[in-house]
């Protein structure tokens, strides 16, 4: 089984590649990849409640975050010092994530098959 790695870099909604990602997280799992996804820099916003991407002509699929633990993808992880930037907490999340220090980012991607990079 390979080891896939997700890593979402970019702020959600302004360009196509954070739902690129999770449809890529999602088909990959279903296929039965061992799927990891990783919050980083402007990222760590695609994991926001009450986000309005209506508004600026997008589609909502932060929703779909919801459904990682039905295609058993079980370790996500996001940027300690990117979501203490953005003011962000646990308890505000939409998603349940480990907070990682970017030595801890590092070592998940040394076991990691494949890194991809949205």
């Amino acid at each position: 089984m390979k080891k896939l790695m997700i890593i979402f870099r970019r702020a959600p909604h302004g360009t196509p590649h954070g739902r690129e990602a999770l449809d890529l997280a999602l088909l990959s799992a279903s296929f039965e990849q061992e799927v990891s996804l990783i919050f980083v820099d402007e990222g760590v916003l695609h994991l926001l409640p009450e986000q309005q991407p209506e508004y600026a002509g997008a589609k909502d699929y932060i929703a779909t975050f919801g459904a990682l633990a039905l295609y058993d993808i079980e370790t996500v992880l996001a940027c300690q010092s990117s979501l203490e930037r953005f003011g962000l907490v646990n308890s505000e999340l939409t998603i349940s994530v480990e907070k990682v220090t970017s030595q801890n980012i590092t070592a998940q991607l040394q076991v990691a098959d494949e890194v991809l990079v949205f």
